[in-house]
């Protein structure tokens, strides 16, 4: 995984916690899920990241 891709997914996952941190503070459902869609997200690409240092 390049470098660029690990500080993507890491920014994008954390992005994704503070989401569902301040969603569920504020009860704001929406806002939750979009944090936990966001932490998902960030853990696929990973995973395929992860594949395609692997494979080379």
């Amino acid at each position: 995984m390049g470098l660029d891709d690990k500080i993507k997914n890491a920014a994008q996952d954390a992005t994704g916690k503070a989401k569902e941190k301040i969603g569920n503070a504020t009860d704001n459902d929406k806002l939750a899920a979009e944090g936990i869609a966001d932490q998902a997200d960030a853990k696929v690409k990973k995973g395929v990241e992860n594949v395609k240092d692997e494979v080379k």
